[in-house]
């Protein structure tokens, strides 16, 4: 039987342009880098520590008025958002010297019944200590550690060497690029954005290795073409299923920006410039990074074990 063509025609010069990404990576890496350094990163009360306040109004509640009175009384850091439906709202306080959980639930009481928006319900009024937020904060960062570090043994035993290198490349930019645009941005960074940022390693790492399955498979049937020629044609096949991909992920990510409420943007953005940097970094970042240790078609050939030639004698 007959094998089948395989088309290896190259569209797209993709790795043609991996000069301008090296330049464009390094770059964003950089101003990230800087940002990080220089801003710092705006920590939610999951890292910092604070006052969680929940409240029941008898009719949808109008967050910008909320954030308005209590900014006037005093709560000038308050994060006002819908937890649930229109008619729950979450109050998220900063630490402050004399504020505690009695001042804060009559105080925040006081300044929600004078809104004129029908009756209001105090549900709850809980406080999480610095010491708590340090923690998180610590065992948050010990945790993308840990994921990158057992990343690296997968790709290690499941391709080769210099692959993994490029991998542990690309996840190492796509973290901190999405980081960094939080430094820029100065928006709330929480447990749901570190969750996020887990998220876009696996996101990131799945496509990388669709990429390098059929860089592997190709080196090993494609003979006659130089690597970079190779890598070409492989990032060419797999194009389509990419775009494809990142796109449909990026609509739902959209609807969730859109309509998931304040409650779950910082998610939702996290992960869209994580998914739009993770893509780019697979081909980018990855491939390029590969090529440049110097792959060749012997890194893909299994090593032959000595006697193997005597086991093969009946």
């Amino acid at each position: 039987m007959a094998k089948k063509q395989q088309n290896y025609d190259v569209r797209f010069d993709v790795m043609g342009l991996r000069k301008m990404a090296t330049i464009l990576s390094a770059a964003l890496i950089l101003i990230s880098i800087v940002a990080i350094v220089l801003r710092g990163l705006n920590f939610g009360i999951d890292f910092t520590g604070g006052y969680i306040v929940e409240a029941g109004f008898e009719q949808p509640a109008e967050l910008p008025a909320i954030r308005e009175a209590l900014a006037s009384n005093g709560f000038e850091d308050a994060i006002v958002q819908h937890f649930g439906t229109t008619t729950e709202v979450l109050v998220r306080l900063a630490p402050a010297e004399g504020l505690t959980g009695a001042k804060v639930n009559t105080d925040v009481d006081r300044v929600l019944a004078g809104l004129g928006q029908g009756d209001v319900t105090m549900r709850r009024v809980e406080f999480v200590g610095p010491q708590v937020g340090e923690e998180l904060r610590e065992q948050g960062g010990l945790a993308v550690l840990i994921a990158l570090f057992f990343i690296v043994i997968y790709i290690w035993l499941r391709f080769e060497k210099k692959f993994s290198v490029g991998a542990v490349a690309a996840l190492v930019h796509d973290v901190v690029i999405t980081v960094g645009f939080f430094a820029i941005t100065q928006i709330n960074f929480d447990l749901s954005v570190l969750a996020a940022i887990l998220a876009v390693i696996g996101y990131s790492l799945n496509d990388t290795i669709v990429v390098f399955d059929r860089i592997r498979e190709n080196f090993t049937e494609i003979r006659k073409k130089a690597p970079l020629e190779v890598m070409n044609i492989s990032i060419n096949q797999t194009l389509s299923r990419t775009i494809i991909t990142s796109l449909t992920t990026l609509l739902v990510l959209s609807a969730l920006f859109l309509l998931g409420g304040e409650s779950i943007r910082s998610f939702a953005i996290a992960l869209i410039i994580g998914v739009i940097v993770g893509t780019y970094s697979s081909i980018y970042v990855a491939s390029n990074a590969v090529l440049s240790l110097g792959l060749t078609r012997e890194d893909m050939l299994p090593v032959e074990k000595e006697g193997t030639e005597l086991d093969d004698i009946p």
